[in-house]
């Protein structure tokens, strides 16, 4: 399957790669000085056995940390955004399309608070843009994020709900700065098992998506846990149609709900390493269509992480898709997935990652087959500048046809990003950008619902954006 996605994009895996050597290459020479706000970080080489309190079962949700804590516990933390960008192709329409700017205007709250045995963080960030393109001018955009969590002397209980209204996809959607509004709006922190996003986006279609996980861990030992979770995705897109191309034939995105639980059994197996056994199910439901379709999935998991330093996971198993079609249910068997990789050097931090899972189809199909690769690094030059680079590419294969009119006439489509951004600090308050990136869409055929002679398939853009930060220090409420 790798090679068959590289065959067809192999430039993709170049860009994701080439970031990688040169930011570990200034590693080995002389290390600015850090930004003020990051704490002075240790270049031993030695690492010591990782604290269990660093170490969460990998069966579960919850990830370790890389990055000291140096703020406050309890605080609440205002912020202003505002950026200006150039887009060759603001209405991400099939063909290309003409260059236009785009406009953004947000505010941010973080509240975080911690008692005895419970935390809870809200974050909300939300504003308007403004598209000078005939047909679309002002769009909202919105993203509130709740987690709460209750902890017991041998384990603890999660929920954690991600909401947003957007004009565009998650996946590599060029909002301005690098990685869009967020980890969880740039699909870096939603599970792609669990869903709750897209990995592709075409034409500035608003759309509801909201994504609720619960989770519990109990410790059975000191060495051994079980894990649960469940989860519920709804993907709802407010304006249903947008004409693609020339030949002005309009698509009806799909919409969808996803159902998910997991279960799992972890055992520490050394000082850095785990392993976990992993039980997961998804339901998925596109009540436009009257599809539907069920998969199972079980994964052997292995985890090795240094404390502050390195977080590596790997998982691969079977994975059962049921589909049923005019009441004649076929079965399927193929496997499912997922590596991730964390790096914390002296200077400079990276993430990679790749999942083979089924997901919900971004609108296109009821319900597809995806390979997403995932490359991200960040390292400051001196005490006010930094970089950083994004990149990332998806590609998917379509599980079951759907009625006439709805999602798009092609059976495969591959969408890629990468990008790069140069911070500088001004005032401990104030912080500015200029960033880049490239967005590429095709499918295998004319991409409209109902087959045409000039129906296209690709869809690029360009974007060029300067952006202005504003955040006061975090402000204590104990």
């Amino acid at each position: 399957m790798i090679a068959r996605i590289l065959s067809q994009r192999g430039c993709w895996l170049s860009l994701l790669l080439m970031a990688a050597p040169a930011l570990h290459a200034q590693d080995s020479g002389a290390n600015p000085a850090p930004p003020p706000t990051t704490a002075p970080q240790s270049t031993a080489v030695a690492s010591p056995p990782i604290n269990p309190v660093d170490n969460p079962p990998i069966s579960g949700l919850d990830v370790p940390s890389l990055e000291p804590e140096t703020g406050p516990k309890n605080f609440w933390q205002p912020a202003l955004h505002f950026s200006e960008s150039v887009d060759t192709n603001v209405e991400s329409g099939l063909g290309g399309g003409a260059v236009k700017s785009v406009t953004r205007g947000l505010s941010s709250l973080a509240l975080q608070r911690e008692w005895s045995h419970d935390k809870l963080v809200l974050e909300y960030e939300g504003g308007a843009a403004y598209y000078n393109a005939s047909g679309i001018g002002v769009r909202s955009v919105q993203q509130f994020d709740v987690e709460q969590r209750v902890e017991w002397q041998r384990g603890h209980f999660g929920i954690h709900n991600s909401f947003n209204y957007l004009p565009e996809g998650t996946f590599g959607a060029a909002y301005g700065s690098l990685n869009g509004l967020g980890g969880i709006l740039s699909g870096g922190s939603s599970p792609v098992f669990f869903g709750g996003g897209s990995f592709g986006s075409l034409g500035q279609v608003p759309r509801i998506m909201n994504l609720t996980l619960a989770d519990v861990v109990e410790d059975l030992s000191p060495k051994s846990s079980l894990t649960l979770a469940a989860g519920y995705g709804v993907l709802h897109f407010t304006g249903n149609e947008t004409v693609l191309g020339p030949d002005f034939q309009p698509i009806g995105f799909i919409g969808n709900s996803q159902v998910t639980a997991q279960a799992g059994y972890s055992r520490v197996l050394g000082p850095h390493d785990q392993g976990a056994l992993v039980y997961g199910y998804q339901g998925f439901n596109f009540s436009a269509t009257g599809l539907g379709f069920h998969s199972h999935v079980l994964q052997l998991m292995w985890g090795h992480r240094l404390s502050g330093r390195m977080d590596f996971l790997a998982g691969i198993g079977p994975q059962i898709t049921q589909i049923a079609i005019l009441g004649v249910q076929s079965t399927s068997v193929g496997a499912a997935g997922r590596v991730s990789l964390r790096y914390r050097f002296p200077q400079t931090s990276l993430h990679l990652s790749y999942d083979h899972y089924n997901t919900a189809g971004s609108g296109f199909f009821a319900g597809q087959k995806s390979d997403v690769l995932r490359f991200g690094a960040e390292r400051p030059l001196t005490r006010l500048w930094s970089v950083g680079t994004d990149a990332g590419y998806a590609y998917s294969q379509r599980l079951q046809p759907t009625p006439a009119g709805v999602g798009v006439n092609a059976a495969i489509y591959g969408y890629g990003f990468a990008g790069a951004a140069l911070h500088r600090m001004f005032t401990r308050n104030l912080h500015g950008y200029v960033s880049y990136q490239f967005n590429d869409l095709y499918f295998n055929a004319g991409a409209c619902a109902v087959p045409g002679p000039v129906c296209e398939r690709t869809s690029q853009r360009h974007v060029a954006t300067v952006g202005i930060d504003w955040a006061p220090k975090p402000i204590r409420i104990d």
